[in-house]
């Protein structure tokens, strides 16, 4: 057994050293364009949860900003949307972006779309799933300028106070009260800044980033 303690350590590193880390993200086209504003549509919901847009629209704005772009304000966008007899999310992602650039003056816009939004409940543990695509074109040539796919999940831990039944206990409490009020919103929010901020997906920095920060 001592020849197998011995060489499990070097097998495990050989195979570690084997996962090849996935590419960044080619940003040329986003660079070239430069672009300056961002408008961001209500998202198209596939998931079960009707409340998921919401959540989404909340926790976008501020990424975009902190990145260095100007940012339209999404309630804005859903009155002027729905002045021109455009409500549902489906048939704003169906309108071409030169269409909407000259409708807003922006020059990019961002196409999300929510895949997974739900909790699975499985005996005394509960895993929300967050999954989004997005896509952001630009304004001016209808070009895609950036697109990925970010999925997050996230399992309530009830944590370990030594005492097994306890902690089953405890267990089962946080799992029903996860799947009761599911933790969308921090999910959401770590979901855009992975995406945004990732070493492999985020967006270039905007024109609008204090100099001393651009770099990051």
């Amino acid at each position: 057994m001592r020849w197998l303690k011995r060489i499990l350590p070097l097998t495990l590193l050989l195979l570690a050293g084997c996962v090849t880390p996935p590419e960044p993200m080619d940003t040329s086209a986003f660079v070239a364009a430069a672009p300056r504003s961002i408008l961001v549509l209500p998202p198209v919901n596939l998931s079960v949860e009707v409340d998921a847009p919401g959540y989404f629209l909340a926790t976008i704005s501020k990424p975009l900003g902190e990145k260095g772009y100007y940012v339209f304000p999404v309630n804005t966008v859903k009155t002027v949307m729905s002045a021109e007899g455009i409500s549902e999310p489906k048939e704003m992602h169906q309108l071409a972006p030169t269409q909407l650039g000259k409708m807003f003056g922006t020059d990019t816009v961002l196409y999300v779309t929510i895949n997974k939004w739900d909790s699975q409940y499985v005996v005394l543990s509960t895993t929300t799933v967050v999954e989004l695509e997005y896509t952001i074109k630009s304004a001016h040539t209808g070009e895609t300028l950036w697109h990925t796919v970010k999925q997050v999940t996230y399992t309530p831990d009830g944590g370990s106070s030594g005492n097994p039944l306890a902690d089953l206990i405890a267990g089962a409490i946080v799992a029903a009260m996860e799947r009761a009020s599911p933790n969308y919103m921090p999910l959401a929010r770590q979901a855009n800044y992975q995406v945004l901020y990732g070493a492999y997906s985020a967006i270039p920095a905007g024109p609008y980033l204090p100099k001393q920060t651009a770099s990051n």
